[in-house]
């Protein structure tokens, strides 16, 4: 597995899944090793495999990006938004026949701005790809996401070597993302849930990073510490780890307002470590030090961090004149205390109310609608786009001439069904073992997933799509990442449920059996994922061939 680790492992469930050696009698290391904050050191194998598959991953997501040359979905706001963005600062309204002529490369906007509901950031991070590649190819449009999605393999690997403490995990984590399906769709098309997933994601591996960080200061603390200090605990001091997740949070809501549910739940979970940690560093009143020391320094900070970034995020609308509701305030003078507001916060805070009315009403039927119910089973995958051509044509998109009797080309985020429907099952299996032995990883787990799930089941008359769930996307991964953690564990510990020794022997070809059992499974996940790959990329590919990769009439 790593080269890196002894051989010797204790349960997963049961703590750190850490190598084990014999019990070192420096307290320091001893206390470290109770809060679940020994150094990790990975080595050299740790940098090389995740550098390899991010490099897969990154050539997965660019090859052919600028194919279909066309506004896919909801392609059809968001690049032109960006366009309008970097031409203003804010988004200009386009007349209706506004696609053809971008497709032309002569992109005409009007001068009116433009209602929007969502934030500007995601834009502004298409915008970029259109800075340095220009508006002319889709692949300018395009490349913000495939580096976003790329980027994203390369942290889910940080974070899952980090958390169960092996190099082989984190690869096994960083393979499934780089091959699945939906991540792949997700990271080749120009719609702002990429940015989001990934600044979620990042603000995860902070507050992960903050987790180690604060509890080896605390680790410091208890094995120095005299008597009148157990009562209250210390001070642990300023936290970056923990302000840089506040930034990727604020960043985050400036994608898509949804993110908003992580900051709560993510809150949480950060307090309740914290509380954990105390307690088990012997801080006698654990629960009001907890809060004290470290629950309101956290909300005092974060929150500002958090609001000031998103803020930020509307620079160019309000340094402007022109965009939408932009100049509200002066037909809405000020009363009372709102004088105390400045006016083009006033007309922001207007804005967001009127976006917040027409996310809650938003309830028009869609061919490719979903309910969060049916997101687990993949139900409802969403079309991005279609086309077929019948024989002897030539399909303008690529070139390529059609050989059989019709030819179909397709992008389809539809997901690899493999790791889908393994992850469904996992996430199972997770929750029963947070509910058996309260593991922190599997709660952090479960806490990614119910941010970005559970919350659209508040709104059930809302239109919603399946190409939500990339916002925790990355934890059903690290919830197959745990179970696998399970998997290489069978049948290495030291002795048997009769008590009875195992061999050195025994247990090294335990541990050769399961590595090559979760071996034959990324195996298969990839071989899934190759058979599926013309659905994801508009390959033109015959009809038949097309159909015999639709497996439920839903996908249709």
């Amino acid at each position: 597995m790593n080269p890196a680790e002894p051989a010797r492992r204790i349960p997963f469930p049961a703590g750190v899944t850490g190598a084990l050696g014999e019990r070192d009698p420096d307290p320091l290391s001893r206390m470290q090793r109770r809060l679940h904050a020994e150094p990790y050191r990975p080595g050299i194998w740790g940098w090389i495999l995740p550098a390899l598959i991010t490099l897969f991953a990154g050539i997965l997501r660019v090859r052919d990006l600028g194919t279909p040359h066309l506004l896919m979905f909801d392609e059809t706001y968001y690049a032109k938004d960006a366009y309008a963005l970097l031409l203003t600062g804010y988004e200009l309204a386009w007349p209706e026949d506004a696609d053809d002529a971008w497709l032309a490369g002569d992109p005409q906007p009007e001068d009116d701005g433009s209602y929007v509901v969502h934030p500007p950031l995601g834009k502004w991070m298409i915008a970029l790809g259109l800075r340095v590649f220009g508006q002319d190819g889709a692949f300018g449009w395009r490349i913000s996401s495939a580096v976003a999605g790329t980027l994203a393999v390369l942290l889910i690997m940080l974070i899952a070597q980090r958390m169960f403490r092996s190099v082989f995990l984190g690869a096994f984590a960083g393979m499934l993302t780089a091959v699945e399906g939906h991540h792949l769709v997700m990271s080749r098309v120009a719609l702002l849930d990429i940015f989001m997933m990934l600044f979620l994601l990042a603000a995860f591996g902070a507050l992960l990073a903050d987790r180690y960080s604060g509890r080896r200061r605390l680790a410091a603390w208890a094995v120095r510490r005299e008597s009148h200090d157990r009562r209250a605990g210390p001070w642990l001091g300023v936290r970056p780890w923990r302000l840089l997740a506040g930034v990727l949070l604020g960043a985050a809501v400036a994608v898509k307002l949804s993110a908003l549910a992580f900051i709560p739940v993510f809150g949480v979970m950060v307090i309740l470590w914290d509380l954990q940690a105390r307690r088990l560093a012997g801080v006698t009143h654990w629960a009001r030090s907890g809060l004290l020391k470290d629950g309101l320094p956290a909300v005092a900070t974060v929150l500002p961090l958090a609001a000031a970034t998103y803020l930020a995020s509307w620079t160019g609308w309000l340094s402007s004149q022109g965009g939408w509701g932009r100049q509200w305030h002066l037909e809405h003078p000020a009363e009372g205390l709102a004088r105390l507001i400045p006016d083009p916060i006033r007309s922001l805070i207007h804005y967001h109310a009127s976006a917040a009315d027409f996310h809650q009403g938003l309830d028009s039927a869609h061919d490719y609608a979903s309910s969060p119910w049916t997101w687990p089973f993949m139900g409802r995958p969403v079309s991005m786009h279609y086309d077929s051509v019948s024989a002897g044509e030539t399909y303008e998109q690529t070139g390529e001439l059609c050989a059989a009797e019709t030819c179909s080309s397709a992008v389809l985020d539809l997901a690899n069904p493999l790791i889908w429907w393994a992850g469904l099952i996992a996430l199972v299996l997770v929750t029963l073992l947070w509910l058996g032995r309260r593991d922190w990883r599997c709660g952090a787990i479960l806490s990614g997933v119910a941010a970005g799930h559970l919350v659209w089941l508040l709104f059930p008359d809302r239109t919603t799509f399946f190409f939500y769930t990339i916002s925790y996307h990355p934890f059903l991964i690290l919830a197959l990442t745990a179970v696998a953690a399970l998997v290489l564990r069978l049948g290495t510990a030291d002795r048997r449920p009769d008590g009875t020794a195992r061999s050195a022997a025994a247990i090294l070809a335990a541990r050769q059996r399961n590595t090559v059992v979760l071996l034959c499974f990324v195996m298969l996940c990839v071989a899934t994922s190759a058979f599926f790959l013309p659905l994801w990329t508009a390959e033109l590919i015959p009809y038949e061939q097309w159909r015999m990769r639709i497996w439920i009439d839903s996908w249709l």
